[in-house]
């Protein structure tokens, strides 16, 4: 029933605005025929950025990180989003493995990582002002969920210098720009998550410089730019 009134909404509108072209098809599969506009959300790079070294040494120290590459991933902690598949490569990657964030997954993924030979760590929610921080800190952001709609955290991530590891699925497949804001994967291809990464940690230094290079293009206000066109073409 919801569905079907979603439908019939949406297509007595003039225009539907949608965050990434993934979401775009999924609604043309859903029966959506009106005008559908690609407009990504934009990232408040006011807030998002680059940390400088001694306040990542203090988010090390508040949360008890030890030195050395960290991995990790923050955000809500949902089976849907396949976190899973992060501790499948923590045995083997050389890295600290770091979670941020809660969920229904949360328990579950710390029953599993206590029987890992992993160091994996679980912060619980991070506070908002504490999120640029969180992310300059990691080395790589590793994102295995095929249900976003566009993947924000992908992109707080980058704008903060952070490259990111994600699957090729969703809205992730065009959010990633391989070899520049990070490496994609396979859905279900823990080899290929594994390699992702150790690219990512191997090639750290001019990946950031590649995700820094790109704040413009993601700012929050070439996203309100291009929703006031829509706006415009509507009217």
């Amino acid at each position: 029933m919801a569905g079907r009134y979603e439908q019939w909404y949406l297509n007595r509108v003039d225009a539907v605005v949608v965050p990434s072209d993934p979401t775009r098809d999924h609604l043309r599969e859903l029966g959506i025929d009106t005008t559908i506009e690609t407009v990504p959300n934009g990232v408040d790079t006011d807030r998002f950025g680059p940390v400088d070294d001694a306040e990542q040494a203090a988010f090390r120290e508040r949360h008890g990180l030890p030195d050395g590459p960290l991995v990790g991933y923050t955000g809500r902690h949902g089976y849907e989003k396949e976190l899973d598949a992060i501790l499948d490569v923590a045995p083997d990657i050389d890295a600290t493995v770091v979670f941020g964030g809660d969920g229904p997954a949360r328990e579950t993924l710390e029953a599993r990582a206590a029987d890992l030979d992993a160091d994996v760590r679980f912060l619980g929610f991070v506070d908002r002002a504490e999120l640029p921080t969180f992310y300059a800190t990691l080395d790589v952001f590793a994102f295995p969920s095929p249900v976003e709609t566009q993947g924000l955290v992908a992109l707080e991530a980058n704008v903060c210098g952070t490259p990111v590891v994600g699957v090729n699925d969703g809205a992730l497949a065009e959010t990633i720009a391989d070899d520049e804001t990070g490496y994609h994967y396979e859905r279900g291809d823990t080899d290929g998550f594994r390699t992702g990464i150790e690219r990512a940690l191997a090639k750290r230094e001019r990946l950031r410089e590649a995700c820094l290079d790109r704040r413009d293009d993601v700012a929050m206000e070439r996203a309100v730019d291009a929703l006031a066109d829509v706006y415009q073409s509507v009217l």
